[in-house]
């Protein structure tokens, strides 16, 4: 039987009945790009698929990002757990960000295009990821409102993240966040096929030409915004998903589960193709 596309509300879209090596073929990749534009996110349910068959998906994709960890034996996977007994317990301490909406790539002149995660481990509470549509969520907006954000800039920071996420670190802790530039963005990014998304999130911390309070009061209302229920997708895992995302216009988190909880994802990311000041 052929696989099924079950359209998702808000938005996404779930496909069952694919085996890992049909998605990973070039047939597989060119329809995960075709309904990924459509969709935004997409559940690949029970597709099992091994981790060269990730690689492969992925180079088919786009181009992969290296690894972050450096603790796999492929170099495009990043092994995503919260155990320290499983990953370096810095990492462990960091990953605390994900709980957190963001997107990838804050703090780069090109945001990541899209993130593939394989479930490999699954808790037994917790840990379900959520997506925000920045661009329904922008397109809601009023006209008089859209047109007050039109212009704006916003300084993005890694530390301002990992404030958030552990307040109580240590000042070697924040040293490290600090060494991460910080870089600035328009508040709205147009992008190249004329969608606007926002550029909001944990990594938002500044307004430029706004007194400090008055920005982090806007940028506070806006990721309440995005983040309604209305323009929120919840996926809840099952071990062998495979979900893969457009990066560029949504913003994510996991949902907290306990550090000692068994979860195992494996991430590929491609790298971003698109700036977010377009000439």
């Amino acid at each position: 039987m052929p696989p099924t596309v079950e359209t998702l509300d808000p938005f996404g879209a779930e496909i069952s009945g694919l085996a890992g090596a049909e998605l990973s073929s070039e047939a597989g990749a060119a329809e995960c790009r075709n309904l990924l534009a459509r969709h935004h996110v997409l559940v690949y349910r029970d597709v099992a698929i091994s981790d060269e068959e990730l690689v492969a998906l992925t180079r088919r994709l786009g181009r992969p990002l290296p690894a972050r960890t450096g603790e796999h034996r492929f170099s495009e996977i990043d092994t995503i757990t919260l155990d320290p007994g499983r990953t370096d317990p810095r990492l462990a301490a960091l990953r605390r960000g994900n709980f957190l909406w963001h997107f990838d790539g804050a703090t780069g002149t090109s945001p990541q295009k899209a993130t593939l995660l394989a479930a490999r481990e699954i808790p037994e509470s917790g840990g379900d990821t959520e997506f925000a549509d920045t661009t329904q969520a922008y397109r809601e907006l009023s006209a008089d409102r859209r047109r007050k954000l039109h212009g704006l800039r916003v300084l993005h920071s890694f530390a301002a993240a990992q404030q958030r996420a552990n307040p109580d670190a240590d000042e070697e802790q924040r040293a490290r966040w600090d060494a991460v530039p910080t870089r600035e963005h328009p508040l709205t990014w147009t992008h190249r096929d004329g969608r606007i998304s926002l550029l909001v999130g944990a990594t938002a911390h500044r307004v430029t030409g706004l007194p400090e309070d008055e920005g982090a009061g806007l940028l506070e209302e806006l990721e309440n915004w995005v983040t309604q229920p209305r323009f929120v997708l919840r996926h809840q895992w099952r071990e062998g998903d495979l979900v893969v995302w457009n990066n560029t216009t949504l913003l994510h988190r996991a949902r907290p589960f306990a550090a000692t909880a068994r979860r195992l994802m494996h991430r590929t990311t491609l790298v971003g193709d698109e700036t977010t000041d377009q000439q």
